[in-house]
């Protein structure tokens, strides 16, 4: 068994080549294989997001506070709020994080497939991030 105290492993600026605007990550668990699961406690400020992206396994978001956005390609922009659970199927392409004026965090739940547990793609671009929520 490990425990991680509160405070041992700083946060994290998410970084430009996977975010838009101000995220912070801290690591809740990448376990030791034979597990798979990666997981992560990740802060957006308001109007930042994710890139899109895909997971070979697919993704859970439990959103723990504030309201946000999610969409996946070619699909409309969905409003998430604190308790709500989000499941992300096995390589579909997505994007999630902040509403515009309203910070959001999430706990992001992915297993990795032979060592990989996202593929990082374009920037989500303010046309899309801004779409009305439907």
């Amino acid at each position: 068994m490990d425990i991680h105290p509160c405070g041992s492993r700083p946060s994290r600026r998410g970084p430009a080549e996977s975010f838009t605007g101000v995220v912070w990550q801290d690591p809740v668990i990448e376990a030791p294989a034979p597990a798979r699961i990666r997981s992560g406690l990740v802060r957006f400020e308001p109007g930042a997001r994710t890139h899109w992206h895909t997971h070979p396994l697919g993704q859970t978001l439990c959103v723990m506070s504030g309201c946000g956005r999610v969409q996946s390609w070619g699909g409309k922009v969905r409003e998430i709020r604190a308790g709500d659970v989000v499941w992300i199927p096995p390589g579909e392409k997505h994007w999630h994080g902040a509403g515009p004026s309203t910070v959001m965090m999430h706990v992001a739940m992915q297993e990795s497939l032979d060592g990989k547990h996202v593929e990082w793609l374009e920037p989500v671009t303010d046309e899309h991030y801004k779409a009305p929520v439907g």
